[in-house]
């Protein structure tokens, strides 16, 4: 028999307190979530996610004290097994790739339904990403700069399951679901994607994801 799956921990970072209030309330009615806490600020955020060590950390930018993007970045440097979505009304270009930049796994725009924020939620834990439509097209407008010829270069010199493993990366699949599709171990699938942010000089999957874009591997 299979074994229950344990809730997705979720800790909510949120200044606004109707918004607290209205996630706190939907995503605990969600069977597959566990509602840990909700904080205010990025300071605090970053004080009760090295305490409660979530499984997923629901972030907005604009915050008192420490901005979303700032604490993302911490908490990926320091707790890398922590995934980070973030939840906001923030969707300028330059917004959405710093946050992306700064190691968030999903990015949802406020107003969006309960059953998108469980999906970017789900898809973060499970290793994958999510862009809300919202903002997916600022993040295509920063792909279609040129890459640079150094990235070029970084794409040539991965192997050919490498670049296996990367396409799927690219469509958001999770280590699980690439491990399935090109039958290999879950660990062997962890080993590539490690070697291919160590060769493109990337420190976590959606910037590997973003050079993959630019270089056209997946259109």
């Amino acid at each position: 028999m299979d074994t229950p799956q344990s809730p997705i921990r979720i800790l909510i970072v949120e200044d606004d307190p109707m918004m607290q209030l209205g996630l706190e309330q939907s995503l605990s009615l969600k069977s597959e979530l566990d509602v840990l806490e909700v904080v205010g600020d990025g300071y605090t955020a970053l004080e009760r996610t090295r305490s409660l060590q979530p499984d997923v950390v629901i972030m907005d930018i604009g915050l008192p004290k420490m901005d979303g993007i700032a604490a993302t970045k911490t908490i990926r440097a320091e707790l890398p097994n922590v995934h980070v979505v973030m939840l906001t009304s923030h969707i300028t270009d330059q917004e959405v790739v710093a946050a992306l930049a700064s190691g968030a796994d999903a990015y949802c725009v406020k107003g969006t339904s309960v059953e998108n924020l469980v999906i970017a939620i789900t898809a973060a834990q499970e290793g994958a990403s999510y862009l809300d439509p919202q903002v997916a097209r600022s993040v295509m407008n920063h792909l279609q700069t040129p890459l640079p010829e150094d990235d070029a270069i970084k794409i040539g010199q991965l192997s050919e399951r490498e670049m296996d493993v990367l396409k799927l990366l690219v469509e958001g699949q999770s280590n699980p679901e690439i491990a399935a599709a090109l039958y290999l171990s879950p660990n062997t699938v962890k080993t590539h994607v490690r070697g291919i942010m160590n060769k493109l000089a990337v420190d976590d999957r959606v910037k590997a994801a973003v050079l993959a874009l630019r270089a056209g591997l997946v259109k």
